[in-house]
C-alpha cells in the first residue's frame, strides 16, 4: 500500500547489473604487452610489484624486464607465460578499480579463473600465484604430446565431427558458435585440415600440449600435491565458474577444483548465460589483448540482450588512456 503517486522502479534481482570481469586464459600474450603502463601508471606499477612478490618462491622471473624488454624467448615457455599473465590480469583489474569500475561478479577462462578468483577475493594472492606457477609448471611436462585448435562451429556440429579423428575432444565452448578442441597432434591437425576444406574457420593455437584433454591426467598426483595447501575464502565477489557453467560455492576451489579447472571443457558459454541471466550486461575484458570479448557480445546477440563489451588494452594500444 503505497500513497498514491509514488513511482517505484529498479531491478527486481537480487543480483544486480554491475559489470563482470572477464579473465582470459592464454592467446593474450605478447611481447612488450602491457609495457605502456609500466612506469606510468603507478597503480598498475604497485599491483604487478605484488605479484612479483607472491610469484617469487616459485619463478624466477622479473615482470617488468619481461614486459619491457627485447627478449622474446619467454613466449615459447608456459611455465612463463601464463604467470605472467595472470600478473598483468591482477594488476589490470586494480587499474579499473583505481578508476571507479568494480565487478559485480567475475568470469575466468580456463587459467583466467585463477586471476577471477583472485580479484574476487577467493583466492590470496600467494594462494593464487602458486596456483599459476606451479600448474604452468606441471603442463610444461606435457609439452610434446597435444596440440590444441579453434573451431568456428558450435559444440554440437564439432561433436559430430569427432569420430574420425581418434582422440580429439572438446576443450572449451566459448559461444554459441566458437569451440576450441583438444587432443593428440596429428588428429588435431587433421580435423583442421578437414574443417578448411569445408570452409570452415580453423585454425591451430600456438601451444603443444593438450589442456582439458585426458592427457592432463598424468600431472593429477602431482597437481593435488603441489596446491593441496590452497585454502580458499568466502571471498567478496561472485564467480561463476567456467568448470561447473555455474555460480561457484567458493570454498570448493582446492587443489582438486584447479586440477578439474585444467582437465575438463571450459564451459564459457554457459558461464556467461548464467551471468546474463542473473541482470548483467556489461562485461569487461581484464586482459592486454582482446580475446574473450566476440564470443562474449555473440553469446549476448543470442540470447537476444542488448549488452556492452570492453577490453582493457590493445596489442601496440597500451597507454593509460
Amino acid at each position: 500500500g503505497l500513497p498514491a503517486g509514488n513511482v517505484v522502479s529498479g531491478v527486481a534481482s537480487g543480483h544486480g547489473s554491475g559489470p563482470v570481469f572477464v579473465f582470459p586464459g592464454q592467446g593474450a600474450q605478447s611481447a612488450r604487452m602491457a609495457a605502456g603502463l609500466v612506469g606510468r601508471a603507478s597503480v598498475f606499477d604497485a599491483r604487478l610489484a605484488e605479484c612479483q612478490r607472491a610469484l617469487a618462491p616459485f619463478l624466477d622471473v622479473d615482470l617488468v624486464s619481461v614486459l619491457t624488454g627485447d627478449d622474446e624467448s619467454w613466449l615459447e615457455r608456459v611455465e612463463v607465460v601464463q604467470p605472467v599473465l595472470w600478473a598483468v590480469g591482477i594488476a589490470l583489474a586494480a587499474v579499473w578499480e583505481h578508476a571507479g569500475v568494480s565487478p559485480q561478479a567475475v568470469v575466468g577462462h580456463s587459467q583466467g579463473e585463477i586471476g577471477a578468483a583472485c580479484v574476487a577475493g577467493i583466492l590470496s594472492l600467494e594462494d593464487a600465484a602458486k596456483t599459476v606457477a606451479l600448474r604452468s609448471r606441471a603442463l610444461a611436462v606435457l609439452r610434446g604430446t597435444g596440440a590444441m585448435a579453434s573451431v568456428d562451429l558450435s559444440a554440437d556440429a564439432v561433436t559430430e565431427r569427432l569420430h574420425a579423428f581418434p582422440g580429439v575432444g572438446v576443450a572449451a565452448v566459448n559461444g554459441p558458435a566458437t569451440v576450441v578442441v583438444s587432443g593428440p597432434p596429428q588428429p588435431v591437425a587433421d580435423l583442421v585440415d578437414a574443417c578448411q576444406a569445408e570452409g570452415i574457420r580453423a585454425r591451430l593455437i600456438p601451444v603443444d600440449y593438450a589442456s582439458h584433454s585426458p592427457s592432463v591426467q598424468d600431472v593429477a598426483e602431482r597437481l593435488r600435491a603441489d596446491l593441496a595447501d590452497v585454502a580458499p575464502q568466502p571471498g567478496r565477489v561472485r564467480l561463476v565458474s567456467t568448470l561447473t557453467g555455474d555460480w561457484v560455492e567458493p570454498g570448493s576451489m582446492t587443489a582438486d577444483y584447479w586440477y578439474d579447472n585444467l582437465r575438463q571443457t571450459v564451459q564459457f558459454d554457459a558461464a556467461v548465460r548464467v551471468a546474463v541471466a542473473a541482470g548483467h550486461t556489461t562485461f569487461v575484458e581484464i586482459s592486454p589483448h582482446p580475446v574473450l570479448t566476440m564470443p562474449v557480445t555473440a553469446i549476448l546477440d543470442d540470447v537476444g540482450v542488448t549488452g556492452h563489451t570492453l577490453g582493457s588494452l590493445r596489442r601496440g594500444d597500451d597507454d593509460p588512456t
